[in-house]
């Protein structure tokens, strides 16, 4: 009579997709903050300057958290993305980030120093590239969707292959 078991179910991890992500998501932020800086400078000199980049540097701080705080809840919970921990250390880095960028826009609106029509296109366009960079990070992956099956000619358990006695 054959004991087998069935294989140790790995989690699945997302650190991937999210790493990815993040290096992406970089990227687009500095192409931004140069591109809305150079424009920002020639529309509305210096205070365009400063609004194109406070822009891209704010709205790609905010968008890196999100990925960092799903990586960090994903470590707490000990990889199980259906763990209480995992949803409460992503919902807590929400709300921190939305009442923070909401301090910070009202503060920065009235700023003679900046420019906040720049500021509000750099941080539009910052925010619109980041959501393309997480699609290409996602389409781009190779992380399984199935986490407990054998498939013919894996190692089983015991040492056989195909689990067969």
């Amino acid at each position: 009579m054959s004991t087998e078991h069935p294989p140790a179910a790995r989690p699945l991890s997302v650190s991937p997709i999210l790493t990815r992500s993040l290096r992406y998501g970089a990227i687009w932020a500095v192409a931004v903050a140069v591109v809305a800086g150079l424009i920002g400078l020639l529309v509305a000199g210096v205070p365009g300057l400063v609004g194109g980049l406070v822009g891209a540097i704010m709205a790609g701080v905010f968008l890196a958290l999100t990925a960092l705080s799903m990586l960090l809840g994903g470590r707490l919970a000990g990889g199980d993305g259906t763990s209480p921990v995992f949803f409460g250390t992503v919902l807590a880095a929400l709300i921190l980030k939305l009442i923070v960028f909401l301090v910070v826009v009202l503060l920065l609106r009235t700023q003679p120093w900046m420019s906040s029509g720049v500021f509000a296109f750099a941080a539009i366009a910052a925010v619109l590239g980041s959501l393309v960079a997480d699609l290409l990070a996602f389409a781009r992956s190779r992380v399984p969707y199935v986490s407990d099956v054998t498939l013919p000619g894996d190692e089983s358990v015991d040492g056989r292959r195909d689990g067969r006695a």
